[in-house]
């Protein structure tokens, strides 16, 4: 991660297509896909949660601060879940009542 000062497992790609291109859709993979977005929100959430004042405005990406970063982050994540939310209303697989387990760190 940038903000910790790793640059040698930075992900190079081209284009949206090469970075995130999906291997053959299997349920075993949507499990590793899965696993692999919880433990990089939990790693942001590590960091967050050591993190000062003034580590939250270090630039880290060009002129742009961690807080800014995560601020990016929520709200991509946020505009994907409205999606999920709304296709799956549209689609009538969104059941009446949810509920939610929290998954402990």
């Amino acid at each position: 991660m940038l903000f910790l000062g790793e640059k040698a497992n930075a992900p190079q790609a081209e284009d949206n297509e090469s970075t995130f291109r999906l291997p053959t859709v299997t349920f075993q993979n949507w499990k590793e896909i899965k696993q692999e977005y919880f433990y990089v929100h939990r790693e942001l959430e590590k960091i967050l949660t050591k993190s000062e004042q003034e580590d939250l405005n270090r630039q880290i990406r060009g002129e742009r601060s961690l807080v800014l970063e995560l601020k990016s982050i929520a709200m991509h994540d946020a505009y994907h879940i409205g999606q999920i939310v709304l296709l799956s209303k549209m689609q009538g697989a969104w059941p009446g009542k949810r509920s939610f387990t929290v998954i402990p760190l």
